[in-house]
């Protein structure tokens, strides 16, 4: 079941890809799938472990074109191993609401990404949230649950501030609103109340046949109460002449007019003096780098 939508968000055969608290793996086994260099991060060693023998079984079993790859490793996500602009694509899907220090987290994305690069950010919806919220306190209030509910404007503007640039939004996931809701009523862990039963037994049926009927209704649904809010954008060039400015006028020279390069964006120029010595601009992430872990990226 994926939230990011490849047809609104296109990957190409190459790209190099993070997907930053990655879980269970679903976004980087299509990434995978689609030939692209993935790398598969999160704090939780376990999930890693899986996504790792998932990655190994997709190879063996041909799954993945030729010059595809894929790692999956633990790390921080406030501390993200990689020299700048390491990554084509990053994708980071239901992971935010998690992470106290959500600015620090788009901070390390835009750094990773490199300038023309494109980032998807999915949350679960204001709306369906709060009724989640309302109907139980176990279902937020627990070590690594949701701490924030994010408006979609909150959200957007948020990563303006980080430097990237939003061209899309969507809403997804309509079907599995009310199942959640179902889930906080009878209880988070009750899964023997047979409302629940009965309609997990329906999203099952749904994501493995994917019947016309269900697609009609998760489309129609989705844009009222869609349980996960989509956003798509890029981290933009910044123009060379911008860039050489303030080293000019410090000469007592002006600028000339130049065209754009691949110049890190506007607010990754701190991050930049993290990069290791001599990291050229698209290099392949340094998978085999040490991370630390941490509790913020826990999902």
């Amino acid at each position: 079941m994926l939230t990011v939508d490849f047809s609104r968000f296109p990957l190409a055969p190459g790209d190099r890809v993070l997907d930053l608290g990655c879980g269970a793996g679903r976004h980087a086994f299509e990434c995978y799938r689609r030939g692209a260099q993935v790398v598969a991060l999160d704090q939780n060693g376990e999930e890693i472990r899986e996504v790792a023998k998932w990655f190994a079984a997709m190879e063996e079993a041909g799954e993945a074109p030729a010059g595809a790859s894929a790692t999956a490793m633990e790390g921080d996500a406030l501390n993200l191993p990689f020299p700048d602009d390491s990554f084509d694509v990053v994708i980071i899907s239901e992971v935010m609401e998690h992470i106290p220090d959500d600015k620090g987290v788009l901070a390390e994305m835009v750094r990773v990404l490199r300038p023309g690069g494109r980032i998807a950010v999915t949350v679960p919806r204001y709306g369906p949230e709060k009724v989640c919220w309302a109907l139980s306190d176990a279902y937020h209030e627990v070590e690594g649950g949701h701490i924030r509910i994010y408006r979609g404007d909150e959200l957007l503007g948020k990563m303006r501030e980080a430097g990237l640039e939003p061209y899309g939004t969507h809403h997804a996931h309509g079907l599995h609103s009310p199942y959640w809701w179902l889930k906080c009523a009878f209880g988070v862990d009750n899964d023997k109340a047979l409302p629940v039963q009965a309609y997990h037994k329906l999203l099952v049926w749904d994501i493995m046949k994917k019947p016309l009927a269900t697609r009609l209704a998760e489309r129609a649904l989705n844009p009222v109460i869609g349980k996960s809010f989509v956003v798509y954008a890029t981290k933009p060039h910044l123009p060379q002449a911008a860039a050489a400015a303030p080293a000019a006028a410090e000469a007592g020279e002006s600028a000339a007019p130049a065209t754009p390069a691949a110049e890190p964006a506007a607010g990754t120029a701190a991050k930049a003096r993290k990069a290791a010595p001599g990291a050229k601009s698209g290099a392949k992430p340094a998978v085999k780098a040490s991370a630390k872990r941490s509790a913020g990226a826990a999902k």
